[in-house]
């Protein structure tokens, strides 16, 4: 082959993932639904004219993928999960490690999220999602004086911000980056211990309010830009000069 010439060899699927593309379409489409047994190996492998090593193959990759649960013995078979955003998030993880990735990286990628998010909600909010949000801060404002447990509140909260302004695929994308910060946030309080994070957890209550507040006057610029400060003073505080990559929080 010449130098630069692109390979024209096409790859072929193996017949076990045609298996397992097959259902899994079925499975996102709805055909089989949540906790749906799937038909025996003998239907199956007639439905699709595969030997048992390739149907099992098949059953592999779904599990690999955490969209079915095998189970063995006489009362087993296979069993249709709902997709999960911890597997993704596990994988993005894995990718993110692999590249060597520092952990303030997955800070600002947060940020860049959170901040379309509260522009979405002030300014195009009905009432609702802010009351659903509102909701949430009080009650986690009982639990300022317990670092652990706030530490658990504030995931929930960067998590809401996004999840109620009603883009299913920012959410999903803040769902994994929410994995690893929540794994650090648990590192963090271990190295430094509780009762220095009482003051953290009160002003961060604090922040939590004042965003509500700016989001329900509709000030989608000026909520973004406190927003945006926030979560600054969050990753300096968190991170602050550190060159800590993701290997030494999710190893």
């Amino acid at each position: 082959m010449a130098a630069g010439a692109k390979s024209s060899v096409v790859r072929v699927p193996k017949a076990g993932e045609l298996v397992a593309a097959s259902l899994r379409r079925r499975i996102i489409t709805g055909e089989l639904e949540v906790g749906d047994p799937l038909p025996n190996e003998a239907t199956l492998m007639e439905q699709f004219g595969v030997s048992r090593p390739t149907l099992r193959e098949a059953f592999r990759i779904l599990e690999s993928e955490s969209i079915i649960t095998v189970l063995r013995g006489a009362h087993g078979g296979a069993r249709v999960l709902a997709p999960d955003a911890s597997g993704a998030a596990r994988y993005t993880g894995l990718l993110l490690q692999y590249q060597g990735v520092p952990l303030v990286d997955v800070y600002r990628a947060r940020a860049s999220l959170e901040v379309t998010a509260v522009g979405m909600l002030a300014a195009g909010h009905e009432g609702n999602e802010l009351d659903t949000f509102a909701g949430l801060l009080e009650a986690g404002a009982d639990l300022v004086d317990d670092p652990a447990a706030f530490a658990r509140h504030d995931v929930d909260v960067h998590q809401a911000l996004i999840d109620l302004a009603g883009n299913q695929t920012l959410a999903v994308l803040a769902g994994m980056l929410v994995h690893i910060i929540d794994a650090h946030n648990a590192l963090f309080i271990a190295a430094h211990g509780g009762n220095s994070e009482r003051p953290a957890a009160r002003a961060a209550h604090r922040a939590y309010l004042k965003l509500l507040g700016l989001m329900r006057e509709g000030d989608a610029t000026g909520a973004q830009e406190f927003w945006r400060k926030h979560l600054d003073a969050i990753e300096k505080y968190m991170i602050g000069d550190s060159d800590t990559t993701l290997v030494e929080v999710l190893s």
